[in-house]
């Protein structure tokens, strides 16, 4: 279980500075919990990078409402 103190000291390190964040801090950051964050995701089609990080600007951009840049980039594509 995550202390008080931790997660006050991951919210700031999470909003304030990293440009990626672990799962964990993705949760904070979008105040969500695990399932609900798993299936914004997977609606937006947003997924970790090889090293197990969310890229930030995309979660701001699944908590707007807007399209990731992975389904404007599949929508581009010509079969």
């Amino acid at each position: 279980m995550i202390k008080r103190e931790e997660l006050i000291a991951m919210q700031a390190i999470a909003i304030c500075f990293k440009l990626y964040l672990k799962l964990e801090e993705a949760l904070i950051y979008c105040n969500l919990g695990r399932t609900q964050f798993a299936k914004k995701c997977e609606e937006f089609g947003l997924f970790k990078n090889i090293a197990g990080y969310y890229k930030r600007e995309e979660l701001d951009k699944m908590l707007s409402g807007g399209p990731s840049s992975i389904l404007e980039a599949s929508k581009k594509l010509k079969y």
